[in-house]
């Protein structure tokens, strides 16, 4: 069994290193500072290369060609480049997959020149919840309409530690998330109209902030949405059938209402283990990339096209 290169040791390498080890899978893992590297071997069991991606490669030649890049956003296409080059040529990558938006066209080019396939991790599709939405929207026959609110919490944000390049870029690394799986079960946009406002109204993010807009869908579903980064809010979707309506607030957990009555339920029989037990949709998505089968994945092609969507929704 060939090994998967983990690279990144903060968070989501942990999250990953949870899921490879349930999954019996061989890996190694590779991180930049020793302080994440110790948390790291502390939580998993496992001791990380330190000193970085380029000092792994520079003093080894037999490079796995499975890799899974869980670093902070602002070294995503960086990471990504590096290990392109070097040979690998199946590539988990955690979203958006840049920092700045003009780093996209880098990846989309050497993905092309060196043949790799490279897939979104956007986690949400996989969530237990998703997987029951899914299957009662095919029982319904379809989506008919949804809206969706991606409002952000601006006092809190703006007081993280975080990377200017993250939060100046904060829609595209975090608000995608709710945005994707919007679009991943109601269906991608054939038309959009979008309004943006609130330029420069806050210094962490100052593209935008007031959000709304509405189109249809390439199967003819009607969708709007809003946020309002300056205002309380939360991420939310609702889904619409012609016999019920699917409610993700939080998106962990799936409610219904159905035609013919206000009252609002858990939706029942849903088996939440896997999403308590690890990061929430991680274990499948991973499980599902390993196995090859990217059925439900965001690939490199489908961001593409995505990504002058969500450039119109943030005002970028």
């Amino acid at each position: 069994m060939e090994h998967i290169l983990l690279v990144g040791t903060g968070y989501m390498g942990i999250e990953y290193a949870k899921v490879l080890n349930a999954l019996n899978k061989k890996y190694i893992a590779i991180g930049r500072g020793e302080e994440n590297a110790k948390k790291f071997e502390e939580m998993i069991g496992v001791k990380p290369i330190v000193g970085g991606l380029q000092k792994y490669l520079s003093e080894n030649t037999q490079i796995p060609k499975c890799a899974i890049v869980g670093v902070s956003i602002e070294t995503l296409a960086e990471t990504t480049l590096q290990l392109m080059e070097v040979g690998v040529k199946k590539i988990l990558l955690e979203k958006p997959g840049f920092g700045e938006v003009d780093e996209f066209t880098q990846i989309w080019n050497a993905a092309h020149i060196y043949q790799t396939e490279i897939f979104l991790a956007y986690n949400r599709r996989y969530y237990a919840s998703t997987l029951k939405a899914r299957e009662i929207i095919e029982e319904d026959r379809g989506v008919i309409s949804f809206n969706f609110e991606f409002t952000e919490w601006s006092n809190s944000i703006q007081n993280l530690p975080k990377h200017p390049t993250e939060l100046q870029n904060w829609f595209m690394g975090n608000s995608t998330h709710i945005i994707d799986l919007a679009f991943f079960l109601g269906g991608k946009p054939k038309i959009i109209h979008s309004f943006v406002k609130g330029k420069g109204n806050l210094t962490w993010h100052n593209k935008s902030s007031i959000f709304a807009g509405a189109g249809e869908t390439e199967n003819g579903a009607l969708f709007s949405y809003q946020a309002n980064w300056q205002a309380p809010g939360r991420w939310g979707l609702e889904i619409n059938t012609a016999k019920h309506r699917l409610i993700f607030r939080p998106l962990e957990k799936l409610q219904i209402q159905k035609i013919g009555s206000v009252a609002i339920e858990l939706v029942e029989g849903i088996d939440y283990s896997l999403d308590e037990q690890f990061k929430h949709g991680l274990y499948l998505q991973t499980k599902n990339f390993l196995e090859n089968n990217y059925t439900d994945f965001c690939s490199l092609g489908e961001q593409k096209t995505m990504l002058d969507i969500y450039k119109q929704i943030g005002g970028y």
